[in-house]
């Protein structure tokens, strides 16, 4: 062993064994020692690693006979690694033994925290390694460009179906929502909203006061309605409300009477009072296969009754006289 120094071995083979003629280890290289958790230098290398192929090699007299045979191998501790090794005598019984990982490189590279060091210079494992740092680094760009282009794909559509001046639902959406609840197969009912006397303000008191009666009354359709339910905005001064699995008339009699009550409320404006009401149509879904277009008619032709009827109230759509649905009819 000689004219092969410890030092130079270490560098040529990171992974080395050299064995005396009792099969025990008498060296290993630097890369060798960060696999094993037993003390090396002075056990049995049969001992910390298994010889699994070719099979029955129960001493150094078998190591000696495998040699320029591909041994597989696996330390008998820990992850247990497999490795592949070739042995080779040095004619005074013993023996150098040198180990690689072959395909399990890159887990083990990940178990034992390996870098390029603890390989030798011109083993194809570092290329490999670049090529994997190269296909993560690869990977994470893709993931992080696919996160950003989905993220700007929902912020789309969230601008698609969002109403821009108050922040509601707007028609696409409603539409959407209505195909959802047909589909769904539940009941759910309708409630068709336009402000009184809306005109005037914008008349009277500029566009910007008109805006700021449009965000408040969306503010309080939000606060009165549910999580679940769809607020639309789908027109100037119109907005429709969606209610899944809500045909109760009480319920939505008493929904109706407290939008009114507190869109009648002034709003105050630059120090000016913008006073508006609401007349509100309901329709529910008869439980069979609606139709959103014919349902939204019959909330609309309810709006027009609550109007005529003097405004700031709320009817029900009556199928056998659509024009003149009662008041809380059915409570």
């Amino acid at each position: 062993m000689s004219q092969f120094p410890e030092e130079m071995l270490h560098n040529l083979l990171p992974m080395h064994a050299v064995l005396d003629h009792e099969g025990r280890i008498r060296q290993a290289g630097p890369t060798l020692h960060k696999l094993s958790e037993a003390r090396l230098e002075g056990s049995f290398f049969l001992d910390v690693f298994e010889v699994y192929r070719p099979r029955a090699i129960t001493g150094m007299s078998g190591l000696l006979q495998a040699e320029g045979r591909k041994l597989h191998i696996r330390l008998r501790g820990g992850v247990r690694t497999p490795l592949k090794g070739i042995l080779v005598a040095d004619g005074q019984k013993g023996a150098i033994v040198n180990l690689s990982f072959g395909i399990k490189m890159v887990d083990a590279v990940r178990d034992y925290a390996l870098t390029s060091t603890d390989f030798a210079p011109t083993d194809l494992a570092i290329e490999m390694l670049y090529l994997v740092e190269a296909k993560s680094a690869a990977m994470e760009s893709w993931r992080s460009l696919n996160t950003r282009l989905q993220g700007a794909m929902v912020a789309a559509e969230e601008r698609a179906y969002t109403d821009t001046l108050t922040g509601l639902r707007n028609r696409r959406a409603m539409d959407a929502a209505l195909e959802r609840q047909v589909r769904s197969g539940q009941r759910f009912s309708v409630m068709h909203i336009d402000l009184d006397f809306f005109k005037q303000v914008n008349d009277s008191m500029g566009h910007a006061a008109g805006d700021h009666v449009l965000r408040q009354t969306g503010r309080v359709m939000l606060e009165e309605t549910r999580g679940e339910d769809t607020v639309a905005r789908i027109g100037g001064d119109e907005f429709v409300i969606i209610f899944p699995n809500l045909v109760s008339r009480r319920r939505l009699a008493d929904l109706a009477m407290r939008l009114i009550e507190r869109i009648e409320k002034p709003v105050v404006f630059e120090g000016r009072e913008c006073r508006v009401s609401a007349s509100i149509g309901v329709a529910m879904s008869d439980g069979d296969t609606a139709d959103p277009v014919l349902l939204i008619q019959h909330a609309d032709e309810a709006l027009y009754a609550a109007k005529r009827a003097g405004r700031a109230q709320f009817r029900f759509y009556e199928q056998a006289n659509p024009g003149g649905a009662r008041l809380n009819a059915g409570l």
